[in-house]
């Protein structure tokens, strides 16, 4: 009977999968089938027993030890960026803030949620004018030139895998009129670097990485005796797992984060080799969701722009299907981060001095 029921939970994902990408499928059926999938992944991930969770955790800190530090580095890259930084533009906030917002109050605007969420890092790193920061993972540069901005006598640099990124960032720095951010294209994986800052941030980087004990000693190394390492992490709050592509649905895996990592809220506590913790603190997950909830609105506010843009990178064809994808994938990221309201999925920050 289990088999059996496989079987015909196959066919309806399959089914299902076929619907989405011909746009036959209406929001409430995504997001119920979304919150279908999550309990499902919650019943597997918690275990009977205490001891049994501790243990399982472990196994999966001992597994992660014998990885590299990334796997699949160029996949995700493509998934992501392929499209170009135009469509960001229309869906993210003015800040291009690709990761979650902070919404002091239900009613904040999208900018204002980046604001917010980027004043809590620089005072949770207790940033100071005239330091020099190292930004790990930069993206399109939301933190690098918010820094910049207002902390004029700080010396920016900013790591990121993406030339479009660079191009992008450089832009901005030149119509601000920013002369103290330097962005260099690399990956962090195989990336070499003599300099030391006084300051380094990681905002969701570490969930495209997979040896953290190797890749919080090489970014120790770029540490001075008195800087701070700041990371912030999407996480669940007790277990860690990988996003794998196995099943049929396995679909954000698949299309958008080949190679990922789930950290649970405490992961990087087992990875203290080269750092030592100085504060730890949690960002519930309703502002993720409400952050996501707010790029599907966008996207939705410039669906006529989006489709031009998705027929000039996939071809008219291929169009639909990937306008459906991108709404879904805003869909799925909102109902992960407020499942269970916000207490299930969330965002994890770390303060981290050298030892």
């Amino acid at each position: 009977m289990e088999k059996i029921m496989d079987v015909a939970y196959g066919v309806s994902v399959k089914a299902g999968l076929t619907l989405l990408e011909k746009n036959l499928l209406p929001d409430i059926l995504i997001r119920r089938f979304t919150r279908l999938l999550l309990a499902g992944r919650l019943h597997s991930g918690y275990k009977p027993t205490a001891e049994q969770q501790l243990t399982d955790l472990l196994r999966f800190i001992n597994s992660i030890k014998e990885m590299p530090i990334a796997i699949n580095t160029e996949k995700p890259k493509t998934q992501h960026y392929e499209l170009p930084t135009a469509f960001f533009e229309l869906v993210l906030g003015r800040n291009m803030k690709y990761s979650s917002c902070y919404f002091p109050k239900s009613s904040s605007s999208l900018e204002d949620a980046e604001e917010a969420m980027l004043a809590v890092y620089c005072e949770r790193a207790k940033v100071e004018d005239g330091q020099t920061v190292l930004d790990v993972g930069c993206g399109w540069g939301s933190l690098s030139l918010y820094i910049a901005r207002i902390y004029s006598k700080c010396k920016l640099t900013g790591l990121c895998n993406s030339k479009t990124q660079k191009a992008f960032i450089d832009e901005q720095s030149r119509k601000l009129g920013l002369q103290n951010i330097d962005i260099i294209v690399a990956d962090i994986s195989t990336f070499e670097h003599e300099a030391t800052y006084d300051r380094i941030f990681s905002i969701e980087m570490f969930e495209h990485m997979k040896n953290y004990g190797e890749l919080l000693k090489k970014v120790g190394k770029w540490m001075k005796e008195d800087s701070l390492l700041f990371v912030h992490y999407f996480c669940h709050k007790t277990f860690a797992y990988h996003f794998e592509d196995v099943n049929d649905d396995d679909w954000i895996t698949r299309y958008f984060f080949s190679g990922g990592t789930m950290p649970s809220a405490d992961l990087l506590l087992y990875f203290q080799e080269n750092v030592s913790i100085v504060d730890h603190w949690l960002v519930n997950g309703k502002h993720y969701a409400q952050t996501s909830e707010e790029w599907l609105k966008r996207m939705d506010k410039e669906i006529v722009a989006v489709k031009e843009i998705m027929e000039m990178t996939y071809g008219k064809e291929e169009a639909v299907k990937w306008m459906v994808y991108w709404r879904t994938f805003f869909i799925v990221v909102a109902e992960l981060f407020g499942y269970n309201n916000g207490d299930e999925w969330m965002v994890s920050h770390f303060l981290f001095k050298k030892k």
